[in-house]
């Protein structure tokens, strides 16, 4: 049996969060890249190339490479056969998580942008609690992902309970109405994560991890819901919205699509919009 020190989690955590929102991955930088050469706009151009500077000072300089330092979200794959080993004052694995993002946070100068209640808004103080989802899985693997998640993309995710008539066309229909209303509000250009199925709670944990299973911009397994994804993208970039909504060809950088089944009854629907600082990074112990 595999056995992980609480410590070791803490400090791989602290170092992850600090990581992702100062340096962009090399994939990010490569859609956003190839994005500045299809865009006709001068003023978008511009924009993508004034994304591409930030990223390069955010990196040199070790500064985050938004104001919104976003939610701390994790996904943890963990393994049935691990054993954790408490050490530092450390009693469980989430504790272990919200240390890290507690002191990641506080020694990267990151803001914190938790509140304590949603009515009365009174801010945690240390970006916690951590919002951490978790999958077990056989054997002894332990992977986390982090993604740090902004308001603003945030704000305009959508869920929708479609009647299983509205098939394909519904669902394509509903996600560019999605994106069309957000308009400039999360900082476009975009990338889009499209949960189809499950039901109500797992269509938007599956737009969610829509934004991480795979590489920007890489296609899904199934010719099927590939070819959805391109066909979205391509509606998506009709929209005139283009890079921080002064108008152009690119408002998404990327549309990812993740299913799951689901009743007979239902079609579940949802869109996690996520802004072009796109940060994101896993490790595994």
């Amino acid at each position: 049996m595999k056995v992980i020190s609480l410590k070791d989690v803490k400090e791989n955590v602290k170092n992850v969060v600090q990581k992702a929102n100062f340096e962009l991955n090399e994939d990010v930088i490569n859609v956003i890249k190839e994005s500045m050469e299809k865009e006709e706009s001068p003023e978008g151009k511009a924009v993508f190339d004034q994304l591409l500077e930030n990223a390069e000072i955010a990196r040199k300089e070790k500064l985050g490479l938004c104001q919104d330092t976003g939610l701390a979200v994790f996904f943890v794959e963990l393994g049935e056969e691990i054993q954790f080993k408490k050490e530092d004052g450390l009693e469980s694995l989430s504790q272990a998580i919200n240390e890290g993002v507690r002191e990641g946070y506080k020694e990267g100068y990151l803001r914190k942008s938790v509140v304590e209640d949603p009515l009365r808004r009174k801010n945690t103080g240390d970006n916690t609690p951590a919002f951490i989802h978790w999958e077990l899985v056989p054997g002894d693997k332990f992977k986390v992902t982090f993604m740090a998640k902004g308001g603003g993309a945030e704000n305009m995710s959508a869920i929708r309970m479609l009647a299983p008539a509205a098939g394909q066309k519904g669902i394509e229909d509903f996600v560019v109405e999605t994106v069309d209303s957000a308009g400039p509000n999360p900082c476009p250009p975009i990338i889009v994560g499209v949960g189809i199925g499950g039901n109500f709670e797992t269509s938007a944990l599956l737009a969610k991890k829509a934004l991480l299973r795979r590489p920007l911009g890489s296609h899904h397994s199934d010719p099927f819901y590939a070819d959805m994804e391109k066909r979205l993208l391509e509606r998506i970039n009709k929209l005139g919205i283009g890079p921080q909504g002064i108008g152009g060809r690119i408002t998404a950088l990327a549309v990812h699509i993740e299913v799951f089944p689901c009743h007979i009854a239902s079609l579940p629907v949802a869109v996690n919009i996520q802004c072009h600082s796109h940060r994101l990074l896993t490790f595994e112990l």
